[in-house]
């Protein structure tokens, strides 16, 4: 079916509107947010050697810092953000 996208609905392209999406929440959110996560996992990141609850801290801020990899991945794979 000629213009079924990559995802098989209907429309020219849908995915990439979700690329745009993507894009959009990699500028405007995830790239901002994992500069904070980034400043915060540094500064906390040498004292879980000798206070062992902040470790559990250190993992969610490491998957933060992480997040524009995801959105950027999104993006190329055109992926929805839905699934």
């Amino acid at each position: 079916m000629a213009g079924a996208g990559a995802q098989g609905g209907g429309g020219i392209c849908p995915g990439l509107m979700w690329s745009i999406v993507w894009l959009l929440v990699l500028f405007f959110f995830a790239w901002p947010l994992a500069g904070l996560f980034a400043g915060l996992y540094i500064l906390l990141l040498p004292f879980s050697a000798c206070i062992a609850p902040i470790k559990d801290v250190c993992e969610p801020l490491l998957k933060g810092v992480q997040f524009p990899l995801i959105c950027a991945q999104g993006a190329v794979d055109m992926k929805p953000m839905c699934s």
